[in-house]
C-alpha cells in the first residue's frame, strides 16, 4: 500500500503488542486499520492507568525522568 501523504513511498507493515501498524518511512506517518485505535486506547487504560487516589498529572520530582508513554513501546 502507498502513504497517502508521500505518493512515491510504500508502507511499512509492522506488528506491535499485536496490533498491526502500517507506517511511512519518509515522512514517518503512522496509519492504522479500523478497529486499532480503539484497541490501542483500551489497552492504555488498563496498562497505564493512573493509581487510585493519584490524579495522573503530577510532575515527577526535579531529577527524575518520566515514566515512559504507553505509545513509547509501540513506536521506538
Amino acid at each position: 500500500m502507498k502513504c497517502p501523504h508521500c505518493p512515491g513511498s510504500a508502507l511499512v507493515i509492522t506488528e506491535r503488542s499485536n496490533i498491526e501498524i502500517d507506517y511511512c518511512p519518509q515522512c514517518r506517518g503512522v496509519w492504522l486499520d479500523r478497529g486499532e485505535l480503539d484497541k490501542l486506547v483500551e489497552r492504555s487504560h488498563h496498562e497505564y492507568a493512573p493509581a487510585h487516589g493519584n490524579k495522573g498529572f503530577e510532575r515527577p520530582p526535579a531529577g527524575k525522568r518520566r515514566k515512559s508513554s504507553w505509545l513509547g513501546e509501540l513506536f521506538d
